[in-house]
């Protein structure tokens, strides 16, 4: 009772066993980490923004898009003023910006202020930053959902 097993390349008494090597590549596990890698950066990119919470008025116009990263100085509805996210007096604000840009008068710079906090608070912060030699200040508003009016 004695059964015969065959083996890849005859198997047969005395023969070499002939292995070649496999010229294919496998690319499974590569697409697997890819598609982890995918997922990781989807669910990490919204959180990436500035963590600031503004509740940004509505508007119609188109957004600006650029290469480069502005700057954000955030207005939360008590007032308080935030370069992207870190709490500090207006009177810092400036000194502060000149340091980060090198002093350079064409660093965009965009104002984020809440749709509670006064006009007159986000004027005099917009103000200050202009008033510094800042020729780029823009305010952020959000896009309006066309099923809410």
């Amino acid at each position: 009772m004695a059964s015969q097993v065959m083996l890849p390349g005859g198997g047969g008494r005395g023969r070499r066993r002939t292995y070649r090597p496999v010229s294919d590549i496998n690319v499974t596990p590569f697409v697997d980490v890819m598609l982890v890698l995918l997922v990781v950066f989807m669910v990490t990119a919204p959180l990436m923004t500035v963590a600031v919470p503004i509740d940004l008025p509505k508007t119609q116009a188109r957004s600006v898009s650029s290469e480069k990263e502005p700057l954000v100085v955030s207005i939360d509805s008590a007032g308080k003023v935030y370069l992207q996210e870190k709490k500090m007096d207006l009177t810092d604000l400036v000194p502060k910006l000149k340091a980060i840009t090198g002093a350079n008068p064409d660093a965009r710079i965009f104002v984020r202020g809440d749709k509670d906090v006064s006009y007159g608070r986000i004027m005099e912060v917009m103000g200050t930053i202009s008033s510094s030699g800042f020729n780029k200040v823009a305010l952020v508003a959000e896009l309006p959902h066309p099923d809410r009016h």
